[in-house]
C-alpha cells in the first residue's frame, strides 16, 4: 500500500491532507467548541447597546478600531487580558476589525466614562490633543433606532437562540417592557452627560445616537 502511494504522488499528497486533516480536527475542534461557548456572567446585548452597535457599523468605527487583543505581551500591558472567543459569543457580525487608526476597544467600557465618550465623539481633540478622528456631531441630534434594535434582539432570540429572557440573563419582554428597560438604561447613561440638548431631548421621549452608542461601548469589557 505504501510503496503504490510512493509511486503515485498525487495520490500521495491525497492521503497526508486527508491525515492532516483528520488530525487537525480531533485536535481544534474539541478546544475550539469549549472556547466558543460564552464566557461566564456574558449577556446578550440589551436593546440600547444593540441600537448603539447599529451606530457604530454605520458610522464604519470598525474601519479604524479594532475589538480583538491578540495574546502578544505589547498588547496585554496595554489593553489587558487578550482576546477570547467566547467574548462573542452574541456578536452578529464580529467587529474585529483589521485596522488600528485609533486603539482597540476591546476593554474600552473598563477605562472610559460617559462624559468621556460625549467630549471625545463631539470634539476628539478636547481629550486626545492631536487626535485625527473627526467629530460625530451627528450623533447628538440623530435619534436612536429602538424599533430595529427590539427587532433585531428579537431575531437572534428566536434564530439563533440567544438567550433573553432567561433567568440571570438579558430581559427583553414585550415592546412595552423593553421600552421601559431602554428609557432606564438611557437616563443612567444621560446623568453623566453634560450636553442639554441631549437631556433635552430624552425629557421628550428622544433618545440620541450618542446615547446608544455611549450604552455599546461601556458593555465592552
Amino acid at each position: 500500500m505504501f510503496a503504490w502511494l510512493e509511486k503515485n504522488p498525487f495520490f500521495f499528497a491525497v492521503a497526508v491532507f486527508i491525515v492532516i486533516a483528520y488530525a487537525g480536527i480531533v485536535e481544534v475542534l474539541p478546544n475550539f467548541a469549549d472556547n466558543a461557548r460564552p464566557l461566564e456572567g456574558k449577556k446578550p446585548y440589551t436593546v440600547l447597546e444593540l441600537a448603539g452597535r447599529q451606530v457604530y457599523i454605520k458610522d464604519s468605527c470598525n474601519a479604524c478600531h479594532s475589538q480583538l487583543i491578540r495574546p502578544f505581551k505589547s498588547e496585554t500591558d496595554r489593553y489587558g487580558m487578550y482576546s477570547v472567543s467566547g467574548e462573542f459569543a452574541y456578536d452578529r457580525p464580529f467587529l474585529w476589525g483589521s485596522k488600528r487608526t485609533g486603539p482597540d476597544l476591546a476593554r474600552v467600557g473598563n477605562y472610559r466614562t460617559a462624559d468621556w465618550h460625549e467630549n471625545h465623539m463631539l470634539d476628539p481633540t478636547s481629550v486626545v490633543p492631536g487626535s485625527i478622528m473627526p467629530a460625530y456631531k451627528h450623533m447628538f441630534s440623530n435619534n436612536a433606532d429602538i424599533e430595529t434594535a427590539y427587532a433585531e434582539a428579537l431575531t437572534v432570540k428566536k434564530v439563533f437562540n440567544v438567550p433573553y429572557d432567561v433567568e440571570g440573563q438579558t430581559k427583553l419582554g414585550t415592546w412595552e417592557e423593553a421600552q421601559a428597560e431602554v428609557k432606564a438604561q438611557a437616563e443612567t447613561i444621560i446623568e453623566q452627560m453634560k450636553n442639554q440638548e441631549v437631556k433635552d431631548a430624552f425629557a421628550k421621549g428622544e433618545i440620541k445616537e450618542i446615547v446608544a452608542l455611549i450604552a455599546y461601548l461601556n458593555s465592552l469589557k
